[in-house]
């Protein structure tokens, strides 16, 4: 059967889905992809996978694709990133015969993204993506699809979008944020982007960004003529978000904790996805966070969701007639609903108003309440503080500003420290750094080395003159 593309794949293949959840690492799993199919969803994601891991390691193979062979779990789209052509296309190989289609990732705004060089940090590389795709869409069996984040100019978003439909992508997801939109930093996904990338291209385009409710999705299909739309957040928040429903929290939690007992996953997964589906009522019941934290099991997280469950029960009993949600929420804290990331505080007058993570960092431990990483911390270890005034003051090094080692010769933090002592050869037993004292016993051992290479007197008592004494003696 030949290989079907672009509105025939959609429509054929994807039954044409409007409907979809995003690939979310370590939470777009089996038993939260088979919990968002019972409710609303028509095409699924597998959680991003990394094409050279997945090539070298059958363990990782197994645990993330080839145990999960489910068949309610169609359509499916394999998710990799990548930055090597042929390594895209061998993991796909490997992965082709367990889905629909193959999507690269090209989204992620991510520092390990950076780092790795591949997702979003790969979209001004345009002649290496042409050959990714152009290779995945000769050798696949299945459809090559892509996952992309805007740029600020909506010329040059159109043209990117045109390059990969002209390099054999058959299906483009488009995410109205830039890839300096992250955290604190979001902001709002334009639209107006997906829009023109719809009408500049003869492919099927996924709308992602701004997705909260089933309203959302309906208005941006109207706005921008888009297939289909994609929700992440929203999801986590809501799984039942395209059904246009809003459950009580405990309900769609027992209900996914029944597919994990069928599915296993790592608890790792389990515990996030309740912490998002329990946020609002984990800020009224703020110790229930802290025994979700604490079970090492998943029959321990099933009785932490009764407890929730019960404590909701108890606050509904006691909500008084025409009682409105508290803390400006669209409903009460046991109701499903979608979370707005807060953005980034005001800056003062003084500093322009724009301050680095690390500030706003600051600002928060010296706040009453910390902040979700500190409430970990704190968690682990009651003692801890984050009063920047109790912190221990510590001398800088000379050079970089860092603190320098108690016990440094030369007053050096241990980085500065050894390039300085193995550019003059010297020691710092403070930092356990002897470049001298190596040096100087290298050069007594080839000093002996070639004193014993030296000819020795024949006769001598010498290594020189051993075969002539051993001669005699057996004479």
């Amino acid at each position: 059967m030949p290989k079907l593309q672009g509105f025939e794949f959609w429509s054929r293949t994807l039954g044409g889905a409007r409907h979809v959840v995003a690939p979310m690492v370590d939470q777009s799993e089996l038993a939260w992809r088979l919990l968002s199919r019972r409710h609303g969803a028509q095409l699924c994601y597998t959680p991003m996978l990394h094409a050279q891991v997945f090539v070298r390691d059958a363990n990782y193979r197994k645990e993330n694709l080839y145990c999960e062979v489910c068949p309610e779990d169609r359509p499916l789209i394999v998710q990799f990133c990548a930055n090597d052509p042929e390594v895209f296309v061998q993991a796909a190989l490997l992965a082709q015969d367990y889905c629909d289609a193959i999507d690269l990732n090209l989204g992620c705004p991510q520092m390990i993204a950076k780092r790795g060089h591949y997702g979003a940090f790969l979209q001004e590389e345009w002649d290496l993506l042409q050959r990714m795709i152009l290779l995945a869409h000769e050798k696949l069996s299945v459809p090559v699809t892509c996952k992309i984040r805007v740029f600020p100019e909506i010329d040059k978003t159109v043209k990117y979008a045109q390059m990969l439909e002209k390099a054999g992508c058959q299906l483009l997801t488009v995410h109205g944020r830039t890839k300096e939109q992250k955290g604190p930093l979001s902001g709002t996904a334009s639209w107006e982007h997906i829009k023109a990338v719809r009408k500049a291209v003869a492919i099927p385009v996924f709308a992602n960004g701004n997705i909260q409710c089933l309203r959302d999705v309906e208005r941006c299909i109207q706005d921008t003529g888009v297939q289909g739309v994609m929700s992440a957040e929203g999801n986590l928040h809501n799984p039942a978000l395209f059904e246009g429903r809003s459950p009580a929290v405990w309900e769609l939690a027992e209900e996914y904790l029944d597919i994990v007992r069928q599915h296993p996953c790592p608890l790792s997964y389990v515990r996030a996805h309740l912490f998002k589906l329990w946020h609002h009522t984990l800020q009224v019941h703020q110790e229930l966070r802290e025994e979700l934290a604490k079970v090492k099991t998943l029959e321990g997280v099933a009785a932490v969701n009764q407890e929730l469950k019960l404590r909701c029960q108890e606050d509904i009993s006691r909500q008084k007639e025409g009682e409105k949600p508290s803390g400006g929420l669209p409903f009460f804290h046991w109701i499903c609903q979608p979370y707005f990331r807060p953005g980034p505080r005001e800056g003062s007058k003084e500093n322009g108003g724009a301050r680095s993570k690390r500030a706003l960092e600051e600002e928060e431990g010296s706040a009453d309440v910390l902040s979700k990483n500190k409430q970990k911390k704190q968690l682990r270890n009651p003692h801890k503080t984050f009063d920047p005034s109790l912190k221990p003051k510590y001398a800088k090094c000379d050079q970089c500003g860092n603190p320098k080692g108690n016990r440094c010769v030369f007053n050096l933090c241990r980085g500065c420290c050894k390039k300085r002592a193995f550019r003059e050869a010297a020691d710092c037993p403070g930092h356990g750094l002897l470049f001298k004292t190596k040096l100087e016993k290298s050069l007594a051992w080839k000093g002996a080395q070639s004193r014993l290479q030296e000819p020795q007197p024949a006769g001598s008592g010498e290594p020189g003159g051993f075969p002539e004494v051993v001669g005699s003696a057996l004479a």
